[in-house]
């Protein structure tokens, strides 16, 4: 009986840094594209050498249209949808090949460790991270989100979905400018996703926000216990959600 064949779906811009481990851990697959934002370092070439196709769309409609540009574009029996910063783990990989030589449903969940500035992150609402990312070909899409994007089944009623041994590690915030830039990008996408659906902002409402995701993180979800890293994210949500309702604010005042 023949073996599925496996695709790796992958979005890129300016990943040069993890990108080659990510790539190598998934050299097992039959095909991998590569989506590409219009990277202006060492990123298409470094997936070239991995063997990846790359397609270059530079116009960039959001994360969840353009990983769906990804899926696209993969003509394998299953998929797996991953980011320039996640590495699967030996374990992990051995578990996808294991489950695509006997399928025991149409969908996947991983368990995706995440790593702030160096450590670990077991707390904060950060771990455990169950999310499906292994699937057959026409079981999920990603959302139309444009940040915050989420893998949606086509028929959640019918698809059985299990869980993988081995852990994602996702080195998502590798420093201290890395946080910075995600925090301006993600709360001028979530603040243009709001205003797109009609959503409005102001200072009181930022504020408020605000002060909730931070004793929502710290507290909550007992980000005090991971440390220096757990106050950190805590803040760092706080100031996302913040800014994310200033910079709403702001669109709803020039509309």
């Amino acid at each position: 009986m023949t073996r599925p064949t496996l695709g790796i779906a992958l979005i890129t811009f300016n990943a040069a840094a993890r990108l080659a481990q990510c790539l190598e851990a998934v050299s097992f697959a039959d095909e991998i594209v590569v989506i590409d934002g219009g990277s202006t370092d060492a990123t298409v070439g470094i997936a070239e050498a991995h063997r990846a196709r790359v397609i270059e769309a530079p116009d960039w409609p959001g994360f969840g249209p353009q990983k769906n540009r990804a899926l696209d574009a993969l003509t394998t029996d299953w998929v797996l949808s991953i980011d320039a910063d996640e590495v699967v783990s030996p374990e992990l990989g051995a578990a996808i090949r294991a489950a695509l030589a006997k399928p025991q449903a149409e969908a996947y969940a991983v368990d995706r460790l995440s790593n702030f500035c160096g450590q670990w992150v077991r707390h904060s609402g950060w771990y455990p991270d169950w999310i499906p990312r292994l699937f057959k070909r026409g079981t999920a899409r990603f959302s139309d989100d444009l940040v915050h994007e989420r893998l949606v089944l086509t028929n959640p009623g019918a698809t059985r979905v299990a869980r993988l041994q081995g852990k994602l590690m996702h080195y998502s915030y590798e420093d201290f400018e890395t946080v910075l830039r995600k925090l301006d990008n993600y709360s001028t996408a979530g603040a243009r996703q709001r205003h797109a659906a009609g959503k409005r902002g102001s200072l009181g409402t930022a504020v408020l926000r605000g002060a909730w995701a931070f004793v929502r993180t710290y507290v909550l979800r007992r980000g005090f216990l991971d440390g220096r890293a757990g106050f950190m994210i805590a803040v760092f949500n706080a100031q996302t959600v913040y800014y994310r309702f200033l910079k709403l604010a702001e669109l709803n005042r020039m509309r």
